[in-house]
């Protein structure tokens, strides 16, 4: 059986209402159990981030564990006082809360694109200029170098299996 994830991304327009439509292939992603639920997060680099709800509960457990220690008290009261658990309505459209949508600076356009195990959702802006630095090269972005260090990472010790030289 292969394991699910997320890949892909589409563009999308926000409407009145900050709505957003979900395309199906990631909503498929995210039944558990029969029902539809997830959690829109705060994201890294400026994004927010869709979590099935099973990944937020083994957050939720972990971070449970560590929330007595101090240099994580701001971390932690930042990401759970943001993080909305929702669900799409039958034609699969998603409310952005207002907070979520500020706090990255979405203006109408997104990018939704899926990320391994999770969604994330980018003002289509930064999503663009970012991907064009990528392919141009530009600022911190080295495709080549970035691409070596990811695959490096499947490199498991060398029984051949994940190689790709």
């Amino acid at each position: 059986m292969t394991r699910f994830f997320f890949s892909g991304s589409v563009s999308a327009k926000l409407d009145s209402k900050n709505r957003f439509v979900l395309p199906q292939n990631m909503r498929f992603g995210l039944v558990e159990n029969g029902a539809l639920q997830f959690s829109i997060a705060l994201g890294l680099g400026g994004c927010l981030a869709i979590y099935r709800q099973s990944d937020i509960d083994r957050i939720v457990a972990k971070f449970q564990a560590k929330q007595h220690i101090g240099k994580f008290q701001k971390f932690f009261t930042l990401f759970f006082s943001t993080l909305h658990q929702t669900t799409c309505d039958k034609i699969g459209r998603v409310i952005l809360p207002p907070t979520l949508k500020k706090a990255v600076e979405i203006k109408n356009e997104i990018v939704i694109a899926g990320v391994l195990n999770k969604i994330e959702i980018w003002p289509k802006e930064r999503y663009d200029a970012q991907l064009s630095d990528l392919l141009g090269g530009k600022g911190d972005y080295d495709l080549a170098k970035m691409t070596e260090e990811a695959f490096a990472l499947l490199d498991d010790g060398g029984d051949g299996c994940c190689e790709f030289e």
